[in-house]
């Protein structure tokens, strides 16, 4: 080869290297939206899907980002959290509450969103079934209006004597016909038991020492909390009004249980978190919302505090300790 050929060739190597290694962009890093109801009040749930992630072989700030926004326990502040999410044109947003579900299906039409948990999807508008949940939103059901009866009837097992049951409830939170579904369900299992219940309304934690009053002014002989984010990050402060007007309670989840609380019965939450990342996974790697089918529940826990049970003066039904999934003593 002659020397100016020669000199061709290496000047057209050193041009077309570079280009080609232009022509290679590094891979966009995935980002995903996480907007949960109160960030402090639950870190275990944060970790629990965080954990997912990992066992799907995400970690943050290696191969995925995570734009948190917190809502701090406040509603209010959802829709423009939302918002800001989609503004930032993240890939994926994970929501842990169904108002925060809500209010991110109201932002944005064509980015997935995820539920951790809902009260009831289909009922709440959320979903159009749980099979086929169409548009740009799936997730994990909580089961919440078919685990009404069945928390009721737990309650009158461990306190047999019981006639009056409060239910404590925050109106409008859930969204479509959840409300009325859940307040039905109560009526019809309370019916079956031969208890009469006393319906408590309480909007937010500033309400609720005027419902602790109400339940013990009627004369209520026990308590059940309804399902909502409010009162899971809400949890010690109910558990604590409950033993101090000397109510034995039923709740939604362990997490009351572990805070002092009496029994509760209803899927394991940490556990749907769990599970969310794997929606993520599916979802980073092309698939559609709507071709994913909304889970229900596979896993529920019955836990009971022995001590508090002792401290109210009860006596738990040896049968019922023995169904239990764990006796904290």
């Amino acid at each position: 080869m002659k020397r100016r050929e020669f000199i061709a060739l290496l000047s057209g190597t050193a041009v077309a290297w570079p280009l080609g290694a232009r022509a290679q962009p590094t891979a966009k890093m995935p980002r995903i939206g996480y907007l949960p109801a109160n960030l402090a009040a639950s870190p275990h749930l944060t970790e629990a899907f965080l954990q997912g992630l990992r066992d799907l072989g995400y970690a943050e700030g290696r191969n995925v980002v995570i734009e948190y926004r917190d809502a701090e326990g406040k509603y209010e502040r959802l829709p423009a959290l939302a918002t800001e999410l989609v503004a930032l044109k993240v890939d994926v947003i994970v929501v842990t509450s169904t108002p925060a579900a809500l209010a991110v299906k109201q932002a944005t039409r064509t980015i997935p969103i995820v539920f951790t948990w809902a009260a009831d999807p289909v009922g709440s508008g959320l979903v159009t079934s749980l099979a086929r949940p169409g548009g740009n939103i799936t997730g994990l059901s909580f089961f919440s209006p078919e685990l009404v009866g069945k928390r009721l009837e737990l309650l009158k097992q461990a306190v047999p004597g019981v006639s009056r049951v409060a239910v404590l409830w925050q109106p409008g939170v859930a969204g479509g016909s959840t409300d009325k579904d859940m307040l039905k369900a109560a009526d019809v299992a309370a019916r079956g038991l031969g208890v009469r219940l006393q319906v408590v309304e309480a909007r937010g934690p500033e309400e609720f020492d005027r419902a602790f009053s109400d339940m013990t002014r009627a004369r209520a002989d026990a308590v059940t909390v309804q399902s909502t984010n409010i009162f899971f990050i809400e949890r010690r402060r109910l558990v604590d009004l409950a033993a101090r007007n000397r109510l034995p309670a039923m709740y939604l989840a362990r997490e009351f249980v572990d805070a002092g609380g009496l029994m509760s019965y209803g899927p394991d939450v940490a556990d749907l978190h769990r599970r969310a990342a794997t929606y993520v996974g599916k979802i980073l790697k092309g698939a559609k919302p709507a071709e994913l089918p909304v889970e229900q529940p596979t896993k529920f826990e019955l836990v009971i505090n022995a001590k508090t049970a002792k401290a109210l003066g009860l006596t738990i039904p040896p049968t019922l300790l023995a169904r239990a999934d764990e006796v904290i003593e």
